[in-house]
């Protein structure tokens, strides 16, 4: 069946209705809006690395109290996972994320005023987190509905909005503070932000509606019960039992009674036997948010791996400006070094895009290997020395950052972890997970930075993180391999029990009458006798 569209006149506010997933169409548009989210969202929040120097002067704070403004807006960003599910569930995708654009505005305008860093605590990390999760979760959420065969490229590419805008924002603020200084660069910044809520517009809702297969089934119903019907002109009780006809020849003989029975007793059994009704879900209405998915194996190793690996994903963009600066580099080239990361990352979220949308590929295994090499880059950073050093570091680290970053909330959609029917609740249960390492991890490492006075030990602790990490994701495969054969022997064996039962014999209707045949005549027999 060729894939339709219903037509619709508002073009950006009534839902598509596709009968199969449609691998475009809208989805590009929708897409072109993760894009741009993306770069509002987690391009700001590595960018803020931007601002750190300036905030410990003006403050006259440690890196550890300064660093607790991205950990709490990280936190607040993934605890309300949950809660940006359920009311994406509730009240549609659009209007969560015009509510989050609002709140990432308001939350980094206020900030341009805030007199002590326990304002940005509340302005930068509460207010504006939850921006940032009521924006971002709902827009990957929904993008990965749009497509099924080009999910991984897709969203891999349209994630790269947060690359570029760390390639752009990063330059182009520090060019901004020596004009005007920071507290209007981030309030330039605050007005900037506002765009998300003109790309929550763009994301229509979408509808599958699978050809079905009830229309195929009147023809079928009617001609049982004309057959039905032919055999009462027979002489055959279709509302008693004492005939084998209906029970041998109709497998399906209870809805064959209840069609020819009287018509006034057909709402009754219509109500019993509703095919349509059924196939009409109002479930997924009533279940705002599914933990059903906390009972999976494979789900409970890959929210480790996430929670883990979410130590070393924004500590080193935050570090390694501070620590381009210790070690003598100026403020022009040390932003370069940011930039080239974030360049490096859009290579790095192509190539693993296209690399798992090839069919024969395990998917989950890729991601395994790029998150080893990830691994290999937070150490080998504390081995570099000088301006080229440093660069091709950082270099190295985008590229197998943007292999990772790009795809691991998409791979909750593939048939290892969850599928594609549970992404929506198990995306918000997993970035719930992340918010403790979300919080952890940058005041983590600034407390080892203000001790050891070196930056290396936060980069250390990133990679004790991704290694972590690296082993539970390496268990997801065999935890869903080995529930799926544990379950597949359970249904073997229940299946072999039954077998060997066996079903009770069927006896026949009139074998009380031949019993009693037998009975007389042996009563006669021996009467006689």
């Amino acid at each position: 069946s060729k894939m339709t569209v219903k037509a619709v006149k508002m073009p950006c506010t009534s839902a598509n209705v596709y009968t199969k997933v449609p691998d475009g169409g809208w989805g590009w548009t929708v897409a072109f809006a993760f894009f741009v989210v993306e770069a509002l969202t987690y391009g700001i929040i590595k960018s803020f690395g931007v601002f750190f120097n300036d905030l410990m002067d003006s403050f006259d704070e440690t890196n550890s109290r300064i660093s607790w403004i991205i950990s709490i807006c990280v936190f607040v960003q993934t605890f309300t996972a949950p809660l940006s599910t359920v009311l994406s569930n509730r009240f549609g995708h659009r209007l969560v994320v015009m509510a989050g654009g609002l709140l990432v505005s308001s939350g980094m305008v206020i900030a341009s005023f805030a007199r002590s860093v326990v304002d940005m605590y509340v302005t930068i990390g509460i207010v504006s987190g939850l921006g940032y999760c009521l924006s971002f979760l709902p827009t990957v959420t929904i993008l990965s509905q749009y497509f099924d065969k080009r999910r991984s490229l897709v969203t891999a590419v349209a994630s790269t909005g947060e690359c570029f805008a760390v390639f752009s924002f990063a330059p182009a603020i520090t060019a901004l503070k020596e004009q005007i200084g920071w507290r209007y660069s981030m309030l330039s910044v605050g007005v900037l932000q506002l765009g998300i809520t003109a790309c929550s517009s763009l994301l229509r809702p979408i509808v599958i509606r699978e050809q079905e297969e009830v229309k195929a089934q009147p023809p079928e119903e009617s001609t049982e019960t004309k057959y039905m019907l032919e055999n009462e002109q027979t002489c055959t009780s279709i509302e008693s039992i004492d005939s084998g006809v209906d029970i041998t020849t109709s497998p399906s003989n209870v809805p064959g009674k209840t069609k020819a029975e009287p018509k006034s007793e057909e709402p009754k059994h219509h109500g019993q036997n509703p095919v349509d009704n059924n196939s009409t879900p109002p479930e997924p209405k009533t279940k705002l948010l599914d933990f059903s998915v906390m009972r999976d194996y494979s789900f409970i190793c890959y929210a480790f791996f996430g929670l883990f690996a979410t130590l070393g994903f924004l500590a080193p963009s935050l570090y390694i400006i501070p620590m381009s600066r210790s070690l003598g580099i100026g403020k022009d080239h040390s932003a370069y070094i940011l930039s080239a990361m974030a360049i490096a990352e859009v290579f790095g979220r192509i190539f693993a895009g296209w690399l798992l949308n090839k069919k024969p590929i395990r998917k989950i295994y890729i991601e395994l290997i790029c998150v080893i090499l990830l691994s290999v880059a937070l150490v080998a950073f504390p081995f570099a020395s000088g301006f080229w050093g440093l660069m091709i570091c950082s270099v190295y680290f985008g590229f197998m950052l943007g292999t990772v970053a790009g795809t691991h909330i998409p791979l909750l959609a593939e048939d290892d972890v969850v599928g594609i029917e549970r992404m929506s609740s198990a995306a918000g249960v997993y970035v719930f997970i992340q918010s403790l390492a979300g919080l952890a991890g940058p005041p983590l490492a600034g407390v080892l930075v203000d001790t050891t006075k070196n930056y290396s030990s936060a980069f250390y602790s990133c990679a004790a993180g991704m290694v972590l990490g690296a082993m539970f994701l390496a268990l997801v495969r065999p935890c869903k391999t080995g529930l799926c054969h544990h379950q597949q022997q359970q249904q073997q064996q229940q299946q072999v029990e039954e077998s060997t039962a066996g079903p009770p014999p069927e006896l026949p209707d009139d074998f009380i009458d031949m019993d009693i045949g037998k009975a007389e005549n042996s009563g006669k027999g021996s009467d006689s006798v």
